[in-house]
């Protein structure tokens, strides 16, 4: 385990090992000092948890005061067949049960144990996540999806609970319509469709994935900040 400084202050970092089913996945875990809630990332197919736009998306919400996990949804050996036959990138219902998995070994963690938990998921790891939430319910408080395919957790839609934002790039018009139909057939008390301007679907126009990272920030934000108690607030006007 390692101590860095960070804009929200002293935040503890250690590489992790998660039990998950008959594997065991490999994560980078963050949590800042007094975090506020914990955001774990579900990446796009053929990608792991060295993603450069996830790990900078993770740097600004640490700056924010919360935890992140950022964990490979397949083993080494998982990856080295999917490369070649890529039947387990697509495949959202495993990839979602992996997510769930690293969720539970979160609940079970000193340190997030008590945590709010969010999911940031990119690219087809988005359709992972919303699957998840649906199947968890209020265990997540919100969901963020940049460049997402949401289309491929279609069937799910109607059940995730969870507010859920949808960041997409002005020019990646394929997934604009397909979030664009994923919004309207959520069911959930609080969604939103950004559309970032200039955007392809990386995100690596120069500033893009700075207001991808802003609007995440802001919104788990708000969805992980405890919900004031009536006496609690009737006390405040004494």
């Amino acid at each position: 385990m390692t101590t860095k400084r960070a804009g929200a202050g002293e935040m503890l970092e250690r590489e992790v090992s998660i039990d998950a089913g008959k594997v065991t996945l490999q994560g980078t875990l963050v949590v800042p000092k007094d975090a506020r809630g914990i955001v774990l990332f579900a990446h796009g197919s053929g990608s792991s948890r060295h993603s450069p736009r996830n790990r900078y998306v993770a740097g600004v919400l640490q700056s924010h005061g919360m935890a992140t996990l950022l964990f490979d949804l397949l083993t080494q050996k998982e990856e080295a067949v999917d490369q070649y036959t890529a039947e387990l990138r697509f495949d959202i219902p495993f990839l979602a049960e992996r997510l769930m998995e690293a969720t539970r070994w979160v609940m079970r963690q000193p340190e997030t144990k008590a945590s709010k938990v969010g999911y940031f998921g990119a690219s087809t790891g988005a359709g992972a996540a919303l699957v998840a939430a649906a199947r968890l319910g209020d265990v997540v408080a919100a969901v963020v999806s940049r460049g997402g395919r949401p289309d491929l957790a279609e069937d799910a839609l109607d059940a995730v609970r969870a507010p859920t934002l949808l960041i997409v790039g002005g020019d990646d018009e394929p997934v604009i319509g397909m979030n664009q139909s994923a919004l309207a057939k959520l069911r959930c008390s609080e969604k939103k469709l950004v559309i970032v301007p200039g955007a392809t679907h990386l995100f690596e126009e120069p500033g893009t994935l700075e207001q991808v990272a802003q609007a995440a920030a802001e919104w788990f934000a708000g969805h992980f900040a405890p919900v004031a108690r009536p006496e609690a607030a009737a006390s405040t006007h004494r």
